[in-house]
């Protein structure tokens, strides 16, 4: 008898006129490690929140889903709250007390366990999790790599048998992401929890799972160990988006058409090169950014904080931002640098430095003057701007302020909706989406108010591979219109391809910045997987497509030679 056993799962939102999960048959076995991937809207997340009843979103179901061989309908309320744990994608909507070590308790005393046992387990959790240090802190005070496992703690002192992750990564750093997974990975191991993952960032989860689960329009199209989906999927279609998805060596290997087994891991990946190419480490491919423009955006020795008596957020920030260019603010969680967009934003004001606009201070523009054609704002919580009943609305309500025409208006709108595909998404509540739909349905507001300077806070947040390509096609039509892009993000992949230059941003403050190349070649961590999995042997390599292209030209001198 299978742990969790679906069989013939179908739903759909009200309203909608296509079912969001279509005839799903999906066993798990005890102890299992399953990451489920799929483009944005394919139904990972609605397939989720079926497996923990008390969020299952309204709407018209048919099939059944078997725990332990009981329909989940008709599970005890105890085995239902606490067998059956769920992080999710954001760490902020979960946090429900106000200090770390009441959070870790409050599902044990809902359960009614005495005092004596309480502390017991949170004590256990806390040594488990290294919280000991943070203990007594206040959860406001915590980055977002600290509440998510804060929030994975406080489910795991209650011992659910099953744990349920919907993109719990997406709004960690690099580095912090990988300390969760390593987690994630040592709960399966260590105590053979049973774990479904649902995840776009594929490089450090697939290579770890039992089993692949990927699904596309409501369906399950592949399932199986990660070697036989990565070989699947390309057999299925050559240019599916998924493939843009897979880990670095698997896309690398893919793409030089190797006959050899697919490595999974950077360290696999590493020994497959080595064993099929020579060392190359010659060709400089970085180049200088020539900037011979004057800044739009100028910020100069900021310095910020929320309380008058608190802790400096900013210390001596300074950045200029050009015309046509897309530059990207990494670095840790809880460093500032969403603080930083603020102030850049007019929306913080620092009680120290200047920020101009167009070569204007930036606090003698009026907030129709600044945020209408001018400048514009993605927060990293799209629902922050999603206040309509449907998606239409949201669209034409962005519209009403432009003060267009009819016509204009009309044709403002199918614009957006084409260029982001969201003719399907137009009568749903936006509410009703996944984390990526609401990501394009935010962008598709601010992109309509056709701003000279965008700022984005995590635009690829909950964006399959296939939804960032389109993103950053839009970016690029924006640089080639002068518009200047700024973008804090996490996802070093996307801005290793995407970017003119990067920052790094550490302890309030812009402490290293340079030409895209150039940083991330000069980063021995904080890179890009294709920089670790080939510098051994190429210099000056930071995307999958500057390791397949190095990889083809050697191949090509060998055939010729």
């Amino acid at each position: 008898m299978a742990f969790i056993d679906i069989q013939k799962l179908n739903f759909s939102y009200p309203l909608a006129k296509q079912s969001v999960l279509n005839d799903i048959d999906l066993s798990i076995e005890a102890g299992e490690f399953v990451v489920i991937c799929g483009t944005s809207g394919c139904g990972k997340s609605t397939l989720l929140k079926h497996l923990k009843r008390e969020i299952t979103p309204n709407g018209d179901t048919s099939g059944s889903i078997l725990f332990e061989g009981i329909p989940l309908s008709e599970l005890p309320e105890r085995v239902a709250t606490a067998g059956i744990g769920f992080v999710m994608q954001n760490p902020e909507n979960q946090i429900v007390t106000d200090k770390v070590w009441h959070e870790l308790a409050f599902g044990l005393e809902n359960l009614g366990f005495d005092t004596m046992t309480i502390r017991r387990k949170v004590a256990e959790m806390a040594n488990y999790f290294g919280i000991q240090s943070w203990f007594r802190k206040s959860t406001m005070e915590l980055s977002g790599g600290q509440k998510q496992i804060l929030n994975l703690a406080a489910i795991m002192a209650m011992q659910p048998n099953l744990l349920i992750l919907d993109e719990p990564t997406s709004q960690l750093d690099p580095i912090a992401a990988r300390e969760f997974i390593s987690t994630i990975h040592k709960l399966n191991v260590d105590f053979g929890l049973t774990i479904i993952l649902v995840e776009h960032r594929l490089e450090e989860v697939y290579p770890i799972a039992d089993r692949v689960v990927i699904m596309d329009s409501g369906r399950i199209i592949c399932n199986g160990t990660p070697r036989v989906v990565a070989q699947e999927l390309q057999e299925i279609s050559n240019v599916h988006p998924m493939l843009l998805g897979l880990p670095t060596p698997i896309r690398v290997h893919h793409a030089l058409n190797s006959q050899s087994e697919v490595p999974l891991t950077i360290r696999e990946g590493r020994q497959w090169l080595s064993k099929n190419f020579k060392e190359n480490s010659t060709e400089n491919n970085s180049k200088s950014v020539a900037i011979d423009k004057k800044p739009v955006l100028e910020v100069n020795d900021t310095w910020f904080r929320y309380e008058k008596d608190g802790n400096d957020i900013l210390r001596g920030f300074s950045i200029n931002v050009y015309p046509g260019e897309v530059m990207s603010i990494l670095g840790g969680n809880g460093a500032g640098k969403t603080t930083a967009l603020g102030v850049m934003s007019g929306l913080h004001t620092p009680y120290r430095g200047k920020v101009k606009v167009f070569d204007k201070p930036i606090r003698k523009y009026s907030n129709e003057e600044l945020y209408h054609k001018c400048l514009a704002v993605l927060p990293q919580d799209p629902q922050t701007i999603l206040v309509s009943k449907t998606v239409k609305l949201e669209l034409e309500t962005v519209v009403q302020t432009l003060k267009l025409s009819n016509e204009e208006a009309a044709d403002e709108i199918h614009s957006i909706i084409h260029l982001l595909n969201l003719e399907y998404l137009l009568e749903r509540h936006p509410y009703d989406l996944s984390g990526g739909e609401q990501q394009k349905v935010a962008f598709a507001k601010i992109l309509l108010l056709h701003p000279r300077i965008l700022l984005l806070d995590e635009p690829t947040k909950g964006l399959d591979a296939a939804s960032k390509e389109v993103l950053a096609d839009i970016l690029k039509r924006l640089k080639a219109k002068d518009i200047a892009i700024v973008m804090v993000t996490h996802d070093i992949e996307f801005s290793a391809s995407h970017s003119d230059r990067c920052a790094l941003f550490f302890d309030g403050n812009i402490i290293s910045i340079d030409e895209t190349k150039t940083f991330y070649s000069g980063n021995h961590y904080y890179t890009t997987a294709a920089h670790r999995m080939s510098r051994h042997l190429f210099s000056n390599v930071i995307t999958c497509e500057d390791v397949i292209n190095r990889c083809n030209k050697q191949l090509k001198e060998t055939i010729q030679s």
